[in-house]
C-alpha cells in the first residue's frame, strides 16, 4: 500500500491526498479545491486505526505468539512460539515466558526489514573498521555476531504545530507555524533515545499497514512508555526539529521553542533495527536504510559558567592580548603595563555589561554520551547486490511560518534583526557619537585638521570611549532583538516593511502641571550639557574660550 494511503489526510470529495496549508491553518486538496479541517484530519486517522485494531484481532487468532517480560528492566517482547528467548538483549537478564493475549499496544502501521542480519552485522563491522582508532570500535567487534532484529515500538507522529519561540537572552516571544512530516517518536522505556535517532531518518515510501506477517522471524518489543513521557518526548522531537530554522530566524543558538502538538496525528508504529547492547556501549543499524549508530562508551562533560566569571577571563585574554601586540612593537614594559591595566579596567566593564544578559546561569557540569553514526546515504538492492547512495538522507521537515498580530488579524510576516542597513546605522551613530566634538570643531573652523587640538574633548573620550561600546553590545542589541523589523508577507509572495505608528497617549491638564518642576530640572541640565559642549568644541577646534 502506498504511502499516501496511510500518512496522508485525504479530501472528502475527491479522495485525493490534501496537503497542509500553513497559512490557512487546513488541509487543502490540490485537484479538486476542497478542505479538511484539522480536527476532522484527526477524526479520519481514529477511524484508519480502530479498523486496524479490528483486523488484528481477526489476524491474532492464525498466529501463536509468546510474550517475554524482563525480571530486571522490565522490558516486554512478544515473538513467535517456536523462537528461543532466554535473555534479555537490553540489560542480559532472564525473561520470564507466557502467553501473548492482548492486541491493544500493537502498532496499525510498519516498515518492515530490508537489510538482513548478515548485511547489518556487515554494515557495523565496516563502521568499527573505519573507527578502529575509537574505544567503541574496540569493544563492538568482538561481539557483532550478538547483534540481532527487533521491530521497535514507535509513535509516527504527523501534522501541523504551533509554536512559541524565543531567544533565551531576550524577553519577547514570536509565534510560528509549521507542519511535521517524518518524525518518529520512541515508546520504550529502556532505550536511549539519542542512539535512535542517532540510526534515522526512515523512508517513508515503505511504510505499510501493520500484518503480523511482518514479524516472522523478528522479535517486536511492545511500547511500555508512560503516556506522559511519550507527550514530552513527541514535544522534544517537535522542538528539536524547529530549533535549527528557529535559531537561523533568531540569530542566535540560544533559542526556547515551545511547542503546541494538540493538532497532530499520533499513529503507533513498529520500526526495523538491529540492536546490540553491551555493558557500557551499545549499537543500533537502521533495518531498513543501514545506518549505523553507536552510543559512546564514555560520558562527556559540558562546562557553564557563571557571567562573571566569563567576563573575567574575556578581560584576561583581550588584556594579555594587548600587551602582547604593545610589547610586540617596543613599547617600553612599564609603559605597555600602565595601558593594559587602564585598558582592562575598560574592558572588564564592557563585558560585564555584555554577559549580564545571563545571569541566571551558574557553574554547573553537565554530563551525556556523544552518539557516533555512520555516513552517506541509504543502502538499496540492485540486482540483488546491497549498494550505498552517494546522497545522505536527511529529515525533510517544512520551514515554520512566522505570525504577528497586526491591527487585530494575524498576519504572515518575515522577521529580521540585523539587517545591513540596520548594522551600518548603528555603525555610523556609533561613530558620530564617538567623535562629536571633532565634528562640530572641523565644520566651524573650515576642516582646518593642522589646528585641531583633541586634548579639548577628551573629557568626551573619557565619557564616551567606554559607553559606546556598552551602548553597542548591551543597550543597541536589546534594541534590536526586541525591537525587529517586520515584513509584510503579501498575496503575491512579495514583502513589505512594516513601519509601526505609535499611538499618542493623551493626558490630562493636571499631569502637565505636575510635570513643570521635572521640566525645569530637565531645561537646566541640559543647558549646563550644551555649554559644556560648545566650551569643548571651541577648544578642539583650536581657540581659546
Amino acid at each position: 500500500m502506498s504511502t499516501e494511503r496511510i500518512a496522508d489526510i485525504h479530501c472528502p470529495s475527491c479522495g485525493a491526498p490534501a496537503a497542509y496549508d500553513i497559512r490557512r491553518g487546513m488541509y487543502l486538496c490540490g485537484y479538486c479545491g476542497g478542505t479538511v479541517g484539522v480536527s476532522e484530519a484527526i477524526k479520519q486517522k481514529e477511524g484508519f486505526r480502530a479498523l486496524r485494531q479490528g483486523k488484528l484481532q481477526e489476524a491474532l487468532a492464525g498466529f501463536s505468539l509468546q510474550r517475554a517480560k524482563c525480571s530486571g528492566c522490565g522490558a516486554e517482547v512478544v515473538f513467535q512460539e517456536n523462537e528461543a528467548q532466554a535473555n534479555c538483549a537490553f540489560c542480559g537478564r532472564q525473561l520470564v515466558r507466557g502467553k501473548y493475549l492482548k492486541t491493544k499496544n500493537m502498532p496499525e502501521i510498519v516498515i518492515p526489514f530490508a537489510i538482513t542480519p548478515e548485511e547489518a552485522k556487515e554494515r557495523l563491522s565496516a563502521w568499527c573498521r573505519e573507527n578502529a582508532g575509537k574505544r567503541e570500535a574496540k569493544k563492538l567487534s568482538g561481539q557483532i555476531g550478538q547483534l540481532k532484529g527487533f521491530y521497535l515500538p514507535y509513535e509516527f507522529v504527523r501534522g501541523p504545530v504551533s509554536c512559541s519561540v524565543r531567544r533565551i537572552d531576550g524577553g519577547r516571544k514570536y509565534y510560528c507555524g509549521g507542519f511535521i512530516d517524518e518524525v518518529f517518536v520512541n515508546t520504550s522505556s529502556q532505550l536511549d533515545n539519542r542512539l535512535l535517532d542517532g540510526c534515522e531518518p526512515f523512508d517513508l515510501e515503505d511504510l505499510r499497514e501493520f500484518d503480523f506477517a511482518y514479524t516472522a522471524g523478528h522479535t517486536v518489543k511492545v511500547r511500555d512508555a508512560e503516556d506522559k513521557t511519550l507527550s514530552k518526548r513527541v514535544q522534544e522531537e517537535v522542538a528539536d526539529s524547529y530549533t535549527p530554522v528557529v535559531r537561523k530566524t533568531l540569530e542566535t543558538k540560544a533559542v526556547s521553542v515551545e511547542p503546541d502538538v494538540s493538532s497532530v496525528v499520533r499513529m503507533p508504529a513498529l520500526m526495523p533495527v538491529y540492536y546490540l547492547r553491551l555493558k557500557d556501549t551499545a549499537a543500533a543499524v537502521n533495518g531498513q536504510t543501514g545506518k549505523v549508530s553507536v552510543l559512546a562508551a564514555k560520558e562527556s562533560h559540558y562546562y557553564f559558567l557563571p557571567w562573571w566569571l566569563k567576563a573575567m577571563l574575556a578581560t584576561l585574554l583581550i588584556s594579555a592580548a594587548a600587551w602582547g601586540g604593545m610589547r610586540l612593537f617596543g613599547m617600553e614594559s612599564a609603559m605597555s603595563l600602565m595601558i593594559t591595566l587602564m585598558l582592562g579596567f575598560v574592558i572588564f566593564i564592557i563585558t560585564l555589561v555584555a554577559y549580564s544578559d545571563t545571569q541566571h546561569t551558574k557553574f554547573r557540569i553537565e554530563k551525556g554520551r556523544k552518539v557516533f553514526t555512520s555516513k552517506g546515504g541509504r543502502f538499496v538492492r540492485r540486482d540483488g547486490v546491497l549498494v550505498q547512495e552517494e546522497a545522505p538522507m536527511e529529515r525533510r521537515s517544512t520551514p515554520p511560518v512566522f505570525f504577528e498580530t497586526i491591527n487585530g488579524k494575524r498576519q504572515e510576516v518575515v522577521i529580521r534583526f540585523s539587517s545591513a542597513p540596520r548594522m551600518v546605522r548603528m555603525a555610523v551613530l556609533a561613530v558620530i557619537v564617538l567623535f562629536l566634538p571633532v565634528i562640530c570643531a572641523l565644520l566651524i573652523n573650515g576642516f582646518d585638521f593642522g589646528s585641531l587640538n583633541l586634548g579639548g574633548s577628551a573629557v568626551w573620550f573619557c565619557i564616551f570611549v567606554p559607553v559606546v561600546p556598552i551602548y553597542l553590545l548591551k543597550f543597541g542589541r536589546i534594541d534590536m532583538y526586541d525591537r525587529p523589523w517586520f515584513y509584510l508577507v503579501e498575496g503575491n509572495g512579495t514583502s513589505k516593511r512594516l513601519k509601526r505608528v505609535k499611538a499618542k497617549e493623551k493626558h490630562s491638564f493636571k499631569y502637565y502641571l505636575e510635570m513643570i518642576p521635572h521640566g525645569i530640572g530637565a531645561i537646566l541640565g541640559i543647558l549646563f550639557a550644551l555649554a559644556c559642549f560648545v566650551t569643548m568644541v571651541y577648544l578642539t577646534a583650536g581657540y581659546d574660550v
